[in-house]
């Protein structure tokens, strides 16, 4: 059965100057009260400001007992291995094995480009440095000490604690890469296929684990989509793309091309995310442009007239 999860709207809040957790974390309970198998986050540093992710999970984790918990995505990158692996570690021990990592490279955008110079990180060698740095976060989540030379240095380190799930929790890897996904990661969180290119590409992902001697079919197939949901077509139309713009600060309709979204009643909205499960989609994670209260039970309602 589908899984359905929801974004909180960590960006949004701190543009709208409201940045305040509480309304966040009721906005949380509430997602797992009505029924959403997951909540995510998402993660900048100064490309889009918002609150650190793994920090608010940990609250998040805190205030929910049955609800995944994920990073829609974090930046590897960004970060010193040593401590994401504690970090993470730690919050799966929280959520008590509720944890999803998302992961991503980000893409190639001057605010993004700035945000990895003020880091201290080199935008051109960030794939190499996410993909080590998992390997090394998932050598210290072994709980046994670990040397290692290469980008970092290790020397008999260990970390503690181990993660709630003895091998970690799942990482997921978000980006149109499915070579990469299927031959070192958990699941293919993309944003960009539309329901008939879906199946062939999440195709592309299993090829690439059995290649790499990797069970295929236990790579997640998951989705990220965007939501203006109003009976008005219009009305949801013009609220999408407000919303777009506001939050990437380039026209609209150049990031429709790029990530999936609807615009429209709450029927079609049920009609297109059942395209997404029909056509392979495992987890589908939901971002609403505003109105978050509304979209919540409105999507709850869909999900429960799909039977999930």
């Amino acid at each position: 059965m589908p899984k359905l999860g929801y974004l909180l709207p960590t960006r949004e809040r701190v543009m709208e100057n409201l940045p305040e957790t509480g309304a966040l974390l009721r906005l949380a309970e509430r997602a797992e009260t009505v029924g959403f198998d997951s909540i995510w986050v998402g993660d900048s540093v100064t490309a889009r400001p918002r609150h650190d992710a793994l920090t608010l999970l940990a609250a998040v984790a805190a205030r929910t007992r049955k609800a995944e918990l994920g990073t829609a995505v974090l930046l590897p990158a960004l970060r010193n291995p040593v401590l994401l692996a504690h970090q993470v570690a730690t919050v799966d021990r929280i959520a008590e094995g509720r944890l999803i990592l998302g992961i991503g490279i980000a893409a190639d955008m001057p605010a993004i480009r700035r945000e990895f110079e003020a880091t201290g990180v080199p935008f051109d060698k960030r794939v190499g440095r996410m993909n080590e740095a998992i390997r090394l976060c998932k050598a210290l989540w072994s709980g046994k000490p670990v040397d290692w030379n290469g980008l970092w240095t290790v020397k008999e380190g260990t970390v503690g604690p181990t993660p709630h799930r003895p091998n970690g929790p799942p990482i997921w890897f978000g980006g149109a890469n499915r070579e990469r996904t299927g031959r070192l990661y958990d699941g293919w969180f993309p944003n960009l296929p539309t329901p008939e290119e879906y199946p062939a590409q999440m195709d592309e992902v299993r090829a690439a684990a059995r290649a790499a001697n990797r069970d295929p079919q236990a790579i997640t197939s998951a989705m990220y989509l965007t939501l203006a949901i109003d009976d008005d077509a219009a009305r949801a139309d013009a609220k999408i793309n407000s919303y777009l713009e506001h939050y990437y600060n380039v026209p609209a309709a150049g990031t429709r091309a790029r990530q999936r979204s609807f615009a429209g009643p709450a029927a079609k909205a049920a009609a297109w995310i059942k395209s997404y499960a029909d056509a392979g989609a495992q987890h589908i994670m939901l971002r609403f442009a505003g109105e978050h209260e509304r979209h919540l039970d409105i999507a709850a309602k869909i999900k429960r007239d799909l039977g999930w």
